[in-house]
């Protein structure tokens, strides 16, 4: 009892410690980020912070991975504490603890929120800045990088071997919120790919995320019931030709292989709708139009989500 006890009192200081911090992360967020309501001047660096919209993606995607690294580390602890606790039936202790784990999900959850909502406010500021005539990473109309990639569950993918027919590319990272929200929430990715999958079209999902692993994909794949494979980009090479910012970031490439289609999967965020419009899955209107024969009406929109978290070259 007495090592349940000292293990408690020192997960209580854990526990205060833990949440202060999330404070200073929200805090520390709301000085580095946009505001919501305030939008910063549309240049490549805010007015107030002199940082570029890129480098603030980049702050709020490491806090997310620390704020969840620190929950994670301290949730495990505490797991551990109320097995012990139960194994030596110490019932006022073990109910101590379940509390404890469960006001730390719910502070856990309410400060990742804040850090997804301003990530969002960031993309729905970049998608609201007129764009630029000729855009540098822009591949519309251009003809596809031709690659060949291994795919987590083993087999040797070409893109040339879809020759004549639609391929769909969707950067993606079972990391990333943004990705997570389009499988795990809704499934717009698997009900898009198996809509159009009588059709011919193929649908690649590429995953150009440096640090992930074999296992990783082959989880998430199975976790979530994917009909077509994930492809190992570790390298970051082929996401780098095409010009991958995001995940998800998505590339429609015709039957003649240019490419078609370039940027968001649609038009609502973590299914944030922008006001006054009406809900757009930009790849389903491409393919659809494609389809019968018709030129993308929209052929390029901004991307929005998680940067594509390349290694260095």
């Amino acid at each position: 009892m007495n090592r349940i006890a000292i293990s408690l009192s020192t997960l209580w200081t854990l526990l205060a410690l833990a949440s202060t911090g999330l404070g200073q992360t929200s805090a520390q967020t709301q000085e580095k980020a946009v505001r919501p309501g305030q939008r910063p001047a549309p240049t490549t660096r805010t007015a107030a912070t002199g940082v570029t919209r890129v480098q603030q993606h980049q702050r709020l995607q490491q806090q997310i991975e620390e704020l969840k690294a620190a929950h994670q580390e301290l949730t495990n602890q505490l797991q551990a504490l109320y097995q012990t606790a139960t194994k030596e039936k110490a019932t006022e202790t073990a109910a101590q603890v379940k509390t404890l784990i469960s006001r730390r999900q719910e502070a856990f959850q309410s400060a990742l929120v804040k850090l997804e909502q301003e990530q969002l406010q960031l993309q729905r500021v970049e998608r609201e800045r007129p764009q630029r005539p000729v855009d540098r990473g822009q591949t519309h109309g251009k003809q596809a990088p031709q690659f060949e990639l291994s795919s987590f569950d083993g087999r040797t993918i070409k893109l040339s071997d879809y020759k004549g027919r639609i391929v769909v590319l969707e950067w993606m990272n079972a990391e990333c919120p943004f990705s997570r929200y389009h499988y795990e929430t809704v499934h717009t990715m698997v009900d898009l790919a198996t809509k159009y999958r009588d059709k011919r079209v193929v649908w690649l999902a590429i995953n150009s995320t440096n640090h992930t692993t074999v296992e990783a994909n082959r989880d998430f794949a199975k976790k979530c019931k994917l009909p077509y494979p994930i492809l190992d980009d570790r390298t970051g090479q082929v996401g780098r030709q095409y010009g991958a910012r995001n995940t998800p970031h998505m590339f429609v490439i015709d039957t003649d292989g240019t490419i078609a289609y370039e940027g968001a999967i649609d038009n609502a965020p973590l299914g944030k709708q922008e006001p006054g419009a009406g809900p757009v899955n930009y790849v389903d209107k491409a393919l659809s139009e494609l389809l019968a024969g018709e030129k993308v009406s929209l052929p390029v929109t901004p991307p929005y989500g998680c940067s594509v978290k390349y290694g260095n070259q």
